[in-house]
């Protein structure tokens, strides 16, 4: 991916969201990418990936098992549409962006792919800079807050969230700085 030229707030963003199936993080089981062109969620993509192993980890946090994930694809055959998905994005976007970034940058690498060089934003950052009374910034808290749907820890559904969560931390004033991860 190039790195972007354009680095505000108002660029083309992409929320991304992982799901993992072990403690490597390129052991990702499900990505999900929510787009957000001109201030608005322009679209979104969700896939289940088989993991490098049989044994999936995490299953009471996001509820699959080997049997969901043995005939999904793995991150190097989804990685074309992915690729596309993304493609004129200016920065990514997910809550609690390290993750999701080191999770992005593993699986890249167990392909034999560039890394990312796409700034991450980070709405778990950016959250804790203009919601300091909350008693949490979770993903699930802040869903509360801004009253939007979320079916927690199904990669689409977060990634989705997040980009809402984005869109109103933006109207908020979260400047691209105080959200960027470094």
């Amino acid at each position: 991916m190039p790195v972007a030229k354009h680095l505000s707030l108002d660029g083309v963003g992409v929320a991304i969201d992982f799901e993992t199936s072990g403690t490597d993080p390129s052991f990702a089981c499900a990505v999900g990418l929510t787009r957000i062109e001109h201030g608005r969620v322009s679209g979104s993509f969700e896939t289940l990936l088989r993991p490098p192993s049989s044994r999936v980890l995490f299953t009471e946090v996001h509820g699959l098992t080997w049997s969901n994930l043995r005939s999904a694809p793995s991150f190097t055959d989804m990685w074309d549409e992915i690729a596309r998905f993304a493609a004129g994005a200016d920065f990514f976007i997910a809550h609690n962006a390290s993750f999701d970034r080191r999770v992005l940058n593993a699986c890249l690498c167990r392909a034999c792919l560039p890394l990312n060089d796409l700034p991450f934003l980070c709405t778990l950052k950016g959250a804790r800079k203009v919601l300091k009374k909350l008693p949490s910034r979770s993903l699930a808290a802040l869903c509360q807050y801004f009253c939007l749907p979320l079916n927690h820890h199904n990669a689409g559904s977060d990634a989705n969230a997040c980009a809402e969560i984005f869109l109103r931390l933006k109207n908020m004033g979260v400047t691209f700085e105080q959200m960027r991860l470094r």
